[in-house]
């Protein structure tokens, strides 16, 4: 990484992304970041630096745009129905090409999946979507292990999550990775993240 060790995590944000699967990690890795020595920074990049409308109608106004992004050493990429447009622009997939080239984890949350199997990403290796996805996953791309079960896959320098809520569990998984299971609880405790659905 050529900022040296100062550890940088870019989540990319685009029109129809889904709401939690954006903010879900971010919460999380700002958390760390606000509290860890390590002091990571997280940014969030849009592909022209302007602001996007999630999948719900919540507007996001990123901090850069791609081009001004940088070396980072996680990219964390959402999912939502505005990844069925960017997995059919071969632009777009060179893209993702070359930051996985350049970016030592790759993650994505619920159909980001699709994208990176679009890129030839998830080739061969076990990968995780949303739950109903998993068709168009296996169309993209037959020769990936699809784990339907996991809450997130993690294959070394790639992390895929399951749908909206499991990108949180797969940032704080993140965080036990980069700095340490205490650091990964702390945060836990701190965004009160304890699930108990009433229903």
């Amino acid at each position: 990484m050529s900022t040296g060790h100062h550890l940088r995590v870019g989540i990319f944000v685009f029109d129809d992304a889904e709401e939690l699967d954006v903010v879900g990690p971010y919460e999380v890795l700002s958390y760390w970041a606000r509290t860890s020595d390590l002091r990571p920074e997280v940014v969030t990049f849009s592909v022209d630096g302007f602001g996007v409308r999630c999948a719900k109608g919540l507007r996001l106004v990123p901090d850069l745009s791609a081009a001004e992004l940088g070396p980072v050493h996680v990219l964390v990429y959402p999912g939502g129905s505005g990844t069925r447009p960017l997995l059919r622009d071969s632009e777009h997939l060179e893209w993702v090409r070359t930051m996985r080239a350049s970016t030592p984890l790759m993650t994505s949350v619920c159909t980001g999946a699709l994208v990176y199997a679009a890129a030839g990403l998830l080739s061969g290796r076990p990968a995780t979507t949303y739950w109903s996805a998993f068709d168009e996953l296996a169309t993209l791309d037959p020769s990936i292990l699809a784990d339907t079960e996991a809450r997130f896959v993690d294959d070394g320098d790639v992390v895929t999550s399951a749908g909206v809520s499991a990108g949180i569990d797969m940032a704080l998984h993140l965080v036990a990775r980069l700095e340490s299971v205490e650091a990964a609880k702390a945060v836990r405790r701190g965004i009160q993240y304890d699930p108990e659905p009433p229903v």
